[in-house]
């Protein structure tokens, strides 16, 4: 289920892969460029949640779904805990019909490290992509892990292919934990820690012992 990348090889794979998902864009039906939003200024939504266990494996499993409102032919997740596993192949299904569907990306990246990159192609806007990668914590643990998602999408426009990137677009913390005191805000838009300073007992008596 994992794929594994030496550190030195990962961007040089990740740049390759997105111009190299150009042949599988030729290879299907010509999308109206034009009518879709601006690759550049695409909008993505999506979340975390605690993912399915592995066979053979006692590490977080961290599911993620997201979709965008255009086709895209790349994606990276960037985290800020390490990545200790990648789902190789992530799941996609139309929204409007809950159906799978036949696009696809393959994934992979540097164990561990902070990022997965993957490449392939989402035909058409609003497909939910799935998928899955692992962590070393429990997924409620501070720091709770919260991705975040930067999409690309290559195109032939006049002949010429344009490549576009979006984001970056936070998933946020996961659902289903206990609010804390980080609950509320992400890592795009951390919420301000407030710090109460508590007196004393002994500060407290005193303070009661002369008033009286």
């Amino acid at each position: 289920m994992y794929a594994f990348q030496p550190a030195h090889r990962t961007a040089t794979y990740w740049l390759a892969a997105i111009v190299g998902s150009v042949a599988l864009l030729l290879a299907t039906p010509a999308l109206s460029h034009a009518e879709e939003s601006n690759p550049n200024n695409y909008n993505c939504l999506g979340n975390i949640n605690s993912g399915q266990p592995e066979v053979g494996s006692e590490e977080q499993q961290v599911k993620y779904t997201f979709y965008c409102d255009g086709p895209i032919t790349g994606y990276q997740l960037q985290a800020q805990v390490p990545l200790t596993g990648i789902q190789a192949a992530p799941q996609l299904y139309s929204i409007a019909t809950k159906n799978p569907l036949n696009d696809s990306f393959s994934c992979s990246g540097e164990v561990p490290g902070y990022a997965e990159n993957c490449v392939g192609l989402a035909k058409a806007g609003y497909e939910s992509i799935t998928g899955q990668f692992a962590i070393g914590n429990k997924i409620c643990k501070e720091p709770r892990v919260d991705p975040l998602l930067t999409v690309t999408y290559a195109y032939l426009e006049k002949g010429v292919i344009t490549q576009a990137i979006a984001g970056p677009f936070d998933l946020g913390r996961p659902k289903g934990c206990a609010p804390d005191a980080y609950s509320g805000g992400t890592r795009l838009e951390p919420k301000p820690i407030v710090v109460t300073h508590k007196k004393s007992h002994k500060k407290a008596k005193k303070a009661d012992h002369k008033k009286k």
